[in-house]
C-alpha cells in the first residue's frame, strides 16, 4: 500500500516516510524510480543545472508493487533564483525552494527514506543519473554504491517495443494504453507515471 499523505513541511518536503534496516545477503533488490527537476534556462546543460525537486517511487522487488513515494524540494546554491523559463516548465515557484534544504540535506533525507534494503536506481533516460553524479561532486557527497547499477528504462522500452530510442515516457504510456496523471515536469508526478511503465519492464531485470 502506498502512502499518499501529503503535507508540505517546514523544509519543502511534502511527502516522506522512513524505513531503515540492514539488508540480508540474499535479499531481492527493490527499485527506486526517480525523476528530478532542475534549474534550467534556454540552452542549459546538465553540468550547469542544480536539482530543485526529487521525486521517487519505491517498488517492491518481489512483486513490483508501489510501496511508498517521496517528494522533496531542493534549494539551489549556484543559481538560487529560478528563471521564468524554469517556473513555466515545472510550475515550481521561488517560494517553494527558498525554504527548502540544500542538496546535501535533501539527498540525506532521500537516502533515509530509501532505507537499508538492497535497491537499484531506475530512471527514464540518463539525465537524472548524470545530474545526481554532478550534484554529488559539487556538494562533496559520496555517490551511493547502489547507484552504480542504475537502470535506464528508455533503451529497454525501445528494444522491447521496437520503438525509436529517443521515445519519451508519455509516448511510452500511450503505447501501453496508460494515461499520464498529474502535472508534467513535476518530479513526484513524473516518477509515479514512469513507475507505471517500469513495472512492465523490470520483470526482465529479474530473469
Amino acid at each position: 500500500m502506498v502512502d499518499r499523505s501529503f503535507r508540505l513541511g517546514d523544509h519543502g518536503r511534502y511527502l516522506i516516510s522512513q524505513n531503515v534496516r540492514t539488508p540480508p545477503i540474499n535479499e531481492v533488490a527493490n527499485y527506486v524510480v526517480v525523476d528530478l527537476e532542475a534549474t534550467c534556462w534556454e540552452g542549459s546543460k546538465t553540468p550547469e543545472m542544480e536539482i530543485i525537486e526529487i521525486g521517487a517511487v519505491y517498488l517492491d522487488g518481489s512483486h513490483l508493487q508501489e510501496v511508498k513515494d517521496f517528494g522533496q524540494f531542493v534549494r539551489p546554491i549556484e543559481n538560487p533564483t529560478l528563471t521564468d523559463f524554469c517556473t513555466n516548465l515545472t510550475t515550481i515557484t521561488q517560494s517553494r525552494i527558498d525554504n527548502a534544504p540544500a542538496f546535501s540535506d535533501a539527498f540525506a533525507a532521500w537516502m533515509d527514506w530509501i532505507g537499508g534494503s538492497k535497491f537499484k536506481l531506475v530512471s527514464w533516460g540518463e539525465f537524472d543519473y548524470d545530474l545526481i553524479v554532478a550534484e554529488c561532486r559539487r556538494h562533496h557527497v559520496q555517490l551511493p554504491s547502489n547507484f552504480v547499477n542504475h537502470i535506464n528504462l528508455k533503451p529497454l522500452f525501445a528494444s522491447v517495443h521496437s520503438t525509436k530510442s529517443s521515445i519519451g515516457f508519455r509516448e511510452a504510456l500511450g503505447k501501453l494504453k496508460m494515461r499520464f496523471e498529474g502535472t508534467l515536469h513535476r518530479g513526484i508526478d513524473d516518477a509515479r507515471n514512469i513507475a507505471k511503465v517500469a513495472k512492465t519492464l523490470l520483470i526482465l531485470d529479474q530473469t
